[in-house]
């Protein structure tokens, strides 16, 4: 059963990571896709033209810098000149800032954090859901953090982007549910991508040790959580943030 038959997705971020896995995970399951992301590759493009072929569905390519609000409105533009009624954003991209204790943050390491995490992603969605407002339905999924949940020491301004994150997606869930739009976030813990693994090892690994399942999510369990909001199967859910962590909040109890 494909859950995402003919609707048609906006996904930002899907170079790598989370982003690329809700990629071929919206694929396989029928959507049409733009795929944002800063720079498309010549490999890119050839593993979106085998994705696209191999599923029956169609994906674009599209290359901006979600920070240059001019190349943001003309991706916009692109969007709006396919005509397509636009049925699932999922707020995938993001930064993660370096390991430095609180008194030692610089203030303009805290804004380019914000203006990648929260401002760019707020902008964005703004321009959507303009275009969802339109078909009077829609599903936003938007990508927090177990950070953003439970805090991480040395890491302020990626889990005050990451809370931020929380109170838009439950604000707005509010503000469009007439509108037939639905907006939830999903909060991953500890998860095998470039981004996960340059958390300080040491940290890591005390991660890992919490969590009742004993080690790092895969981008592809993500990408099915963000699959389910995204889809008809959560009709009934908005302003909802759903941990993906492995158990890391009820910790490691094991009992034999």
């Amino acid at each position: 059963m494909r859950l995402l038959e003919g609707k048609n997705a906006i996904i930002t971020g899907c170079n790598r990571g989370i982003g690329r896995a809700v990629l071929n995970c919206f694929a396989e399951h029928g959507a049409n896709i733009f795929a944002c992301m800063r720079n498309v590759t010549d490999d890119f493009k050839a593993h979106v033209e085998n994705l696209a072929k191999t599923n029956s569905v169609e994906i674009f390519p599209l290359s901006f810098d979600l920070c240059d609000e001019e190349a943001m409105k003309k991706a916009v533009a692109e969007i709006r000149k396919s005509h397509r009624s636009i049925d699932i954003l999922v707020n995938n991209a993001g930064k993660i800032s370096p390991n430095v204790m609180f008194q030692m943050t610089p203030i303009d390491n805290m804004r380019d954090i914000f203006e990648v995490n929260f401002f760019a992603q707020v902008r964005f969605t703004q321009y959507i859901t303009r275009l969802m407002q339109r078909n009077g339905k829609g599903s936003i999924v938007n990508l927090s953090s177990m950070s953003g949940l439970d805090g991480s020491p040395g890491q302020l301004e990626y889990v005050s982007t990451k809370a931020a994150i929380v109170g838009v997606t439950q604000n707005l869930a509010r503000e469009f549910g007439l509108d037939g739009i639905r907006v939830n976030a999903v909060a991953p813990g500890l998860i095998d991508t470039d981004m996960g693994n340059e958390m300080d090892s040491e940290y890591a690994d005390s991660i890992i040790k919490r969590s009742s399942l004993g080690r790092k999510g895969k981008p592809e369990e993500i990408a099915h959580v963000i699959l389910f909001l995204a889809s008809d199967l959560s009709s009934y859910v908005t302003g909802q943030v759903i941990r993906a962590d492995g158990g890391v909040k009820i910790g490691n109890r094991e009992i034999r």
